[in-house]
């Protein structure tokens, strides 16, 4: 925070003095939300300062913008939320995984089925995703026509994030195929992957004030580097990660800090240059019952956060769902609500 202090002196000698604080080239923080399931946020978000707004779409699903019987996100979307659409080669969302054939704009398709595993954690049912060689050979294009085709009938643009968390999906590493790659691997052929779904969209006509980010949860520090190379960063308008609090000891200024500060580390200064997208954060009762109380920090801490500098944080949505279930969901839209009234939010 800095301040200027103006001092005038008329002819007679009289002297008038004010001062102001300042902080330049601060925007109000956008404070946003995500329902579980994908449901219909509309009442939740009622009364309060919401602002943006994640989803999320799989390019296997047919409906991608805006979803099958979501109209609501258009009146979302035409109200001036700022809609972060994270798009996933993750298979979910369609009645099967096999091949997929359809027609775009007069063109047909047909996409072969998903080959690669994500989330490879033992013990669990791994999911499909395509894979990054089936997106690099062409295979996907129909894919991402048909989803370029349903945006441009959006009526406005929003940003697409690709991959909800590639950590995630990298952390024990992935197969494609019937060939089995590290996480280091995976990271660099996701990389790989996403230029080339940059290339495909960005060489033909996107609604105005289309952006781009990649998804990441942000708790590993050397894929967070290897995700965010710089000439990707290049092309990309956002950083993001998500932010958790899932022990007793987590400070919002903890959980929000751990990513940006490896950004300012161990990033280049295009990375550095870029506003942030906290697409989820939320707070876990089981740990931190009063997640009242927690959710009444966040505002200190993202505007400390933002004070130093960049990276600056520019939207933070917070996930109702999952480690982030609001219990008693009430009170926690009560905080948010709160939360969403203080500054850096207004």
């Amino acid at each position: 925070m800095s301040r200027v202090t103006v001092q005038v002196r008329d002819a007679g000698g009289h002297v008038a003095t004010a001062s102001a604080d300042y902080v330049v080239g601060l925007q109000p923080v956008l404070g946003g939300y995500y329902l579980s399931g994908g449901a219909d946020p509309t009442a939740d978000m009622a009364g309060g300062n919401f602002r943006s707004l994640t989803q999320y779409r799989s390019f296997a699903d047919g409906y991608i913008f805006p979803g099958y019987n979501r109209p609501w996100l258009i009146t979302l979307g035409q109200s001036g939320i700022q809609m972060n659409m994270v798009l996933e080669l993750k298979h979910y969302g369609a009645p099967n995984d096999g091949p997929q054939s359809f027609t775009v704009d007069g063109t047909s398709y047909t996409v072969p089925g998903p080959t690669m595993t994500i989330q490879q954690r033992p013990g669990t049912t791994w999911p499909k995703a395509y894979g990054y060689g089936q997106v690099l050979a062409h295979q996907c294009d129909g894919l991402f026509a048909r989803a370029l085709a349903q945006y441009r009938t959006l009526g406005f643009g929003v940003n697409i994030q690709i991959a909800s968390e590639f950590d995630t999906d990298h952390e024990f590493g992935t197969t494609e195929a019937g060939v089995a790659y590290t996480w280091a691997q995976s990271d660099a052929r996701a990389v790989q992957a996403v230029n080339y779904i940059l290339s495909w969209f960005k060489a033909r006509t996107l609604p105005a004030a289309t952006t781009f980010s990649v998804g990441i949860a942000g708790f590993n520090r050397e894929c967070f580097q290897r995700i965010h190379p710089e000439p990707l960063m290049a092309r990309l308008d956002f950083l993001q990660w998500n932010a958790y609090a899932t022990n007793a000891n987590h400070t919002a200024l903890s959980q929000f800090r751990r990513a940006k500060d490896w950004t300012v580390a161990d990033l280049g200064p295009i990375a550095r240059s870029r506003p942030v997208i906290i697409a989820e954060w939320g707070v876990r009762a089981a740990e931190i019952p009063n997640q009242a109380a927690w959710i009444a920090t966040v505002p200190s801490a993202i505007g400390r956060l933002n004070a130093e500098g960049g990276p600056l944080i520019a939207r933070t949505n917070y996930f109702n769902s999952g480690w982030g279930t609001l219990t008693p969901k009430a009170t926690g839209l009560a905080a948010l609500r709160a939360a969403y009234a203080t500054p850096p939010y207004v």
